[in-house]
């Protein structure tokens, strides 16, 4: 091992403390997106401290370090200085953080404000013990009952789901060889996103974005505001108690995470049953490296299942891969999507 006092290099506890205290920069953004302040600033409006103050209702106490605050990390741009700064957008959240966008990708950090921030404070207890931390510790309640129970809560998951995930949809749209085939099942389809996406980029290809009934009236509506109801419908599929529907390509994104090894395997069995010969299944997920030394995000979306769910975790490309191949598939194939993203191609 190098040491520092011989070969020139400083050692710092910097990135420590940034890291140890993330959350204090993480709830602060996450604060503005819950507020609207990107939306009250959407359309390359300029607006100053005290015109934020009073759209949104904020108290006199903070207002400047919390808009300088968004500043210094990035998140909003400013001319001058306290009572006569104005305010704006950078590019990015003017894109991704205006409700009022259809590129609107908040819909996570909505659900991460009013559900996930509290429930990893117990992350250690969670490590100790096993359990979930979130409503099925609280309330004895699942947290797809919690959100199935509440349609405006399960409106909310479905879209921040949506804008986690659009990247992939918009990478699988395109980078998938969809020429031999005709038809695609989403399962787990929610909003319907990536089915209207193939759509939109394979004109020749039928969809239909299956879920359970919930959700349904949330990918109509979807459906419509895109104008794709002639070659993308909705289906309703119970997955582990239904056959999925006959399908040249069956997709499953952000769905075998959810749930653990033997209902994970049962998922990839089911699908294979409903694929023709030469048929595809693509599942993709923030897939852990063959390593589990580099994606970081994916180990940490694996310890947010351990957090929301009583046995699902994340994977690699080549534990997915080996599951394919005992379900039958006769090849498999790993390929990157966007950022952490990547999917695994299975053909039967």
């Amino acid at each position: 091992m190098n040491n520092p006092a011989t070969n020139g290099t400083h050692v710092t506890p910097e990135r420590i403390m940034q890291t140890g205290l993330g959350f204090w920069g993480s709830k602060t953004l996450l604060a503005a997106v819950k507020l609207g302040v990107f939306t009250e600033l959407g359309g390359n409006k300029k607006l100053s401290g005290k015109d934020i103050q009073s759209r949104l209702k904020l108290h006199d106490r903070g207002v400047y370090d919390f808009l300088d605050g968004l500043v210094a990390m990035g998140f909003l741009e400013r001319t001058g200085l306290l009572e006569t700064a104005a305010y704006s957008n950078t590019t990015e959240t003017e894109l991704f953080l205006d409700k009022n966008k259809p590129t609107y990708t908040g819909g996570i950090l909505e659900m991460a404000n009013d559900r996930l921030f509290r429930f990893w404070a117990d992350l250690d207890e969670a490590l100790i013990t096993g359990k979930p931390q979130n409503e099925l510790k609280t309330r004895g309640v699942s947290m797809f009952e919690e959100l199935y129970a509440d349609p405006e809560r399960l409106k909310q998951f479905m879209q921040a789901m949506t804008g986690i995930s659009t990247g992939n949809f918009i990478a699988l749209a395109q980078k998938f060889d969809f020429s031999r085939y005709k038809t695609l099942v989403d399962i787990g389809g929610a909003t319907g996103a990536l089915s209207i996406h193939v759509a939109n980029h394979q004109p020749h290809m039928h969809c239909t974005t299956m879920d359970l009934p919930p959700v349904a009236p949330i990918a109509d509506e979807t459906i419509a505001q895109f104008g794709v109801g002639d070659r993308v419908k909705t289906g309703v599929v119970d997955f582990f108690t239904d056959e999925f529907p006959k399908a040249d390509v069956i997709t499953m994104g952000m769905i075998l995470h959810d749930w653990n090894l033997e209902q994970k395997r049962a998922l990839l069995a089911t699908a294979y049953d409903a694929l023709p010969e030469g048929g595809a299944l693509v599942v993709y997920e923030a897939l852990i490296d063959d390593d589990r030394s580099q994606n970081a995000f994916g180990l940490l979306m694996s310890l947010n299942m351990l957090i929301e769910t009583p046995g699902g975790f994340d994977y690699t490309g080549a534990d997915c891969s080996k599951w394919m191949r005992d379900a039958g598939f006769k090849s498999t194939r790993v390929e990157h999507l966007v950022g952490p993203d990547s999917m695994v191609i299975g053909i039967k």
